[in-house]
């Protein structure tokens, strides 16, 4: 366990406990803490040195985020590139952990987008039936793995400084099933991209993402936004910006995670949700469009900030199958 963006599990001990207790019973792990898993406000060198010592300690088999954050771009210049590809392990992550993810991916390592111990193992009365298959097939299995849209989903959150949180489980609503744009074939790559948002921070560093652009080519490309809710106009621009770099043209096909519609901050109605959904889903459109209007896409596929949050391989095998409607990943 580690918390390389946010110490949130000192401030908010309860779903870390519980994500904690998960992986004990119903996974058969152990979980280790690391020094500044717990501790808000860590350096980054700190969390680096968590980072170096679970990589490279032999009887860790796994590494998982406790959540996310906003600022783990600054650890990644304090790795060692070396140390980590001599000891690769797989890493569990989204949010802030898009920037550890393309770091291992670009260091030979294949991780995996999703289950962070706070958001999806923490989840209050029990974790969502297609998290915990899809995060047990990941740790346990290999070979071919079949994502299946969620029945049920959610995306508003309670406090976790109230008991009564966790009392009773999420709010979910029925689900819409994906939808597919010029689902006329089959696509197959190595997984690339997250939370829209890192990237773009990522982009604007000049960091760990690739300028031999080739290298992304028939690629499968990963987006979700996070819990601040980039307006609209914002995603379309962040992708535009993409599309100049050349990047958006390389993939052969685009999964876009269902998007959060509701904060803290922001707390939407039903309607307002729908809208603010909609303008994001217009933004991608308009953008792809422009810059890659054959691409093959799939929208409200859960593995974002939503709950279920499905595990993908990050740098592993996606196939997106258009005819057949269907995503199965290898993990």
């Amino acid at each position: 366990m580690i918390s390389p963006g946010s110490g949130l599990p000192g401030l908010f001990p309860r779903p870390f406990e519980l994500g904690l207790e998960r992986l004990r019973k119903e996974f058969a792990l152990e979980p280790v803490e690391y020094p500044s898993t717990r501790r808000m406000g860590a350096t980054p060198q700190e969390r680096a040195d968590d980072i170096h010592a679970a990589f490279a300690d032999r009887d860790i088999k796994a590494v998982i985020a406790s959540i996310g954050g906003d600022d783990q771009i600054t650890v990644l210049p304090l790795l060692d590139r070396e140390l980590i590809r001599a000891n690769p392990k797989p890493f569990f992550g989204m949010s802030d952990n898009t920037n550890l993810l393309m770091y291992l991916r670009n260091t030979g390592i294949v991780g995996y987008h999703g289950a962070t111990v706070m958001t999806a193992l923490g989840r209050p009365v029990a974790m969502d039936e297609l998290t915990a298959e899809s995060l047990r097939a990941a740790l346990f299995a290999s070979g071919e793995y079949e994502l299946k849209p969620a029945g049920r989903w959610g995306d508003v959150n309670r406090d976790w400084a109230e008991p009564a949180t966790f009392d009773t489980e999420p709010e979910t609503k029925p689900g819409s099933g994906w939808t597919w744009v010029n689902p006329d074939r089959v696509a197959e790559g190595r997984s690339w991209g997250g939370c829209l948002e890192i990237l773009g921070w990522l982009l604007m560093a000049d960091r760990e993402i690739s300028h031999d652009l080739p290298e992304y080519d028939g690629g499968v490309l990963l987006l979700e936004t996070s819990e601040e809710m980039p307006s609209a106009a914002e995603v379309f621009r962040t992708l535009r910006n993409m599309g100049e770099r050349g990047l958006l043209q390389r993939f052969s096909a685009l999964l876009m995670g269902r998007a959060k519609t509701w904060s803290f901050e922001q707390p939407n109605s039903p309607e307002e949700a729908a809208r603010y959904a909609a303008g994001q889903r217009e933004a991608v459109l308009r953008a792809m469009q422009v810059y890659a209007p054959n691409t093959m896409i799939v929208f409200d596929v859960d593995f974002g900030h939503t709950d279920p949050q499905l595990v993908i391989p990050y740098g592993g095998i996606v196939r997106v199958d258009g005819p057949a409607r269907r995503i199965t990943v290898t993990y």
